[in-house]
């Protein structure tokens, strides 16, 4: 069975009862070059809410997007769907694989056992493979989605299993997560392809962790998201008491955040304005 063996949790919105406050990996951020990045990737979680018009809005604005694949939401229609509203504005495309549990929009941790997690997490990304291969797209990354997402981040024997599931079924496709986390190092460790992510629209805490959707100040507005993009790409830092060293790759704005379409238009007009390129790694 998966257990919480390298984290502590505290209750929290966010994944239903359990936020994940990540016992850092001992990788060091601390010795980053001050120089700005000259380009960077927009990401997005899409194909979550089928009968919204929200990807086709938040498309234009983004360079990769991660596509729900049956775990927590999703079928092979809203798949491909995704995929081909993806090959229309250039935009990368991920697989976004979840625990499975749909009841809770697999953002509370299961127990399930390994063996039936590495069966549906493989199933899962093989959906959004096929439908690329049909639709002529080539696969991208993949990035977990919620809980298994900071699961991963903090636990390395999760981190693995996602690494071998990788290694076996898609083979040299990126694998997207947390900066500074036992996912990136895992990935280190075995000279595996990772694009190291950042969040747009969220607190972090002084453990390079996302502050828990319960506590004040959790989820941020505007001119903070504007300010922590400019940072993330520019002098690769985040604010939390102080200021903490993070090099990120890829940045994620969240499709539910408040008014997120005109957020992922202003992030992207503010980061070219400074010089930088919107693309995927």
């Amino acid at each position: 069975m998966v257990f919480l063996d390298f984290c502590n949790y505290r209750p929290c919105e966010e994944s239903n009862g359990i936020f994940f406050n990540c016992i850092r990996s001992g990788m060091n951020n601390d010795d980053l070059s001050n120089s700005p990045l000259l380009s960077i990737d927009l990401n997005a979680d899409l194909g979550e809410h089928p009968y919204s018009t929200l990807d086709e809005q938040i498309m234009p604005f983004i360079s990769t997007c991660n596509i729900a694949c049956g775990g927590h939401v999703g079928h092979a229609v809203s798949v491909r769907q995704t995929i081909r509203l993806a090959r229309q504005f250039n935009v990368a495309v991920g697989a976004h694989p979840s625990y499975p549990d749909k009841e809770n929009f697999g953002r509370k941790m299961m127990m399930i056992s390994e063996n039936n997690l590495m069966e549906s997490l493989t199933n899962q990304i093989e959906v959004v493979k096929r439908i690329c291969e049909e639709e002529g797209v080539r696969l991208h990354h993949v990035k977990p989605h919620g809980a298994l997402y900071h699961h991963a981040a903090c636990d390395q024997r999760i981190s693995q299993l996602i690494l071998d599931i990788l290694q076996k079924s898609a083979p040299g496709i990126y694998w997207m997560g947390l900066a500074d986390s036992f996912s990136q190092k895992i990935a280190g460790e075995s000279n595996y392809p990772f694009i190291a992510e950042g969040f747009a629209d969220r607190q972090y805490e002084p453990d390079r962790s996302l502050r828990s959707r319960s506590l004040e100040g959790a989820v941020l507005h505007q001119k903070e998201v504007l300010r922590q993009v400019e940072e993330l790409a520019l002098n690769h830092r985040v604010k939390a008491d102080g200021w903490l060293s993070l090099k990120v790759q890829s940045i994620c704005l969240h499709g539910d955040t408040e008014r997120a379409v005109t957020l992922a238009k202003e992030i992207r007009q503010r980061l070219e304005s400074k010089g930088i390129h919107i693309a995927a790694v």
